[in-house]
């Protein structure tokens, strides 16, 4: 077959069938415009940063910030990084939400299944590891570089009486906190000031009221924001407020919006 010397021919170079659509005129031309103002760069995900737990004197609580990123871009400000499982356990997420919004799905329908299906709720030893096999299940994402989840988990301990906190490696290793954990790229800041006043603050941490923890977890998410630029900390323009949720024995508990901007206002800034 002879081959027509108008048409460039598939060499090895131009094995780009997206190249070649462009060569020929035929690849489907996007308004630059349009697309640097709406989309990320191609390639880029999206990611969930930042989230910490600690113990106080009431429970464990958990907080995030709302920022979702991908690249330099800001694709949300009003994320949901904790996540209820059921009423006695928290799933605290960074890395890409896709994947961990469908990991937290898959652990609410197993409890759900366990509990409806057995007569009893699901020992805290399995509900941990339930989580930490997802992770593992993920780890062929994760070595291509895409789907990376970095959880927190917290939940109740009915045998023990006393709530308990979990943090995750990405591949599915699994530790318990004695006092807190942190995850996300804002992570590094936010330890470093819950260590700060777990050791050298008025009191430790697990000593603390609730009105006390609240206002530590704002100000330390308030801090990372300073250093990380995809941390949202609390944004004062928009009035976009991290969410925390309290996890004792009674169960969870939602701190309402008007409640932290009015702590914020009074004990922050």
């Amino acid at each position: 077959m002879e081959l027509d010397p108008a048409r460039p021919s598939l060499s090895p170079e131009a094995g780009d069938f997206a190249a070649l659509l462009r060569e020929r005129g035929l690849y489907p031309q996007v308004p630059t415009a349009i697309s640097a103002a709406s989309h990320p760069a191609p390639g880029v995900q999206t990611q969930a940063t930042t989230i910490l737990a600690f113990k106080f004197a009431g429970g464990v609580l958990v907080a995030g910030d709302r920022r979702a990123t991908a690249g330099n871009s800001i694709v949300y400000d009003r994320a949901d990084k904790v996540l209820e499982i059921d009423s006695h356990s928290l799933m605290a997420i960074a890395g890409v939400p896709a994947t961990a919004w469908e990991m937290a799905r898959v652990l609410e329908h197993s409890f759900q299944f366990y509990r409806r299906s057995q007569l009893q709720e699901m020992s805290l030893e399995g509900k941990v590891r339930a989580l930490s096999k997802l992770l593992r299940d993920n780890l062929s994402f994760v070595l291509q570089g895409v789907g990376v989840v970095v959880p927190i988990f917290a939940a109740y301990d009915a045998e023990a009486q006393l709530a308990r906190l979990y943090f995750y490696d990405a591949m599915g290793a699994q530790f318990e906190a004695a006092d807190f954990a942190a995850t996300g790229s804002g992570s590094p800041a936010v330890r470093s000031v819950l260590y700060y006043e777990n050791t050298w603050g008025s009191k430790p941490l697990t000593k603390r009221r609730e009105a006390e923890a609240v206002v530590l977890a704002l100000r330390a998410l308030d801090t990372a924001a300073e250093n990380d630029t995809a941390t949202g900390g609390v944004d004062r323009r928009g009035k976009v407020y991290p969410i925390i949720k309290i996890i004792s024995e009674t169960g969870i508990r939602t701190l309402a919006e008007k409640d932290l901007a009015r702590v914020f206002k009074q004990k922050v800034t």
